[in-house]
């Protein structure tokens, strides 16, 4: 691939919307960024602003870094692709106990059993 194919390769990337998580520096002060789709792919910045200005630019240099040594660039995450939904068979004696607490809790035992998985346990 030339130069000028993987330039014009990023820049049909960069037309993606990849998702990008922010967090801030308690350490360092400002804030990162990063981009979970894209391993490695993290910035800093001052403020907001320019966290994320300097995250599009990462994001940029880590697309053309990884097109011009032949890696694939991943595509992002498409939340759309997942209905939020699936079935799971339980033994009697846990969905016993899940009722039960969830019950106890006052809330719906599938809010229950949402919170204990976001939970990770």
């Amino acid at each position: 691939m030339t130069k000028n194919d993987i330039l014009a390769k990023t820049e049909e990337y960069m037309k993606k919307k990849y998702r990008f998580e922010l967090e801030e520096d308690s350490d360092e002060g400002g804030y990162m960024i990063s981009y979970p789709d894209l391993p490695g792919c993290v910035s800093m910045g001052e403020t907001l602003e320019a966290a994320i200005e300097n995250g599009e630019n990462a994001r940029r240099e880590w697309i053309y870094a990884t097109l011009e040594s032949g890696g694939a660039v991943p595509a992002p995450f498409d939340a759309e692709e997942y209905s939020g939904k699936f079935s799971l068979r339980v033994p009697k004696s846990l969905h016993k106990l899940l009722a039960e607490r969830s019950k106890e809790e006052g809330i719906s035992m599938n809010q229950y059993c949402i919170y204990l998985l976001s939970q990770g346990r």
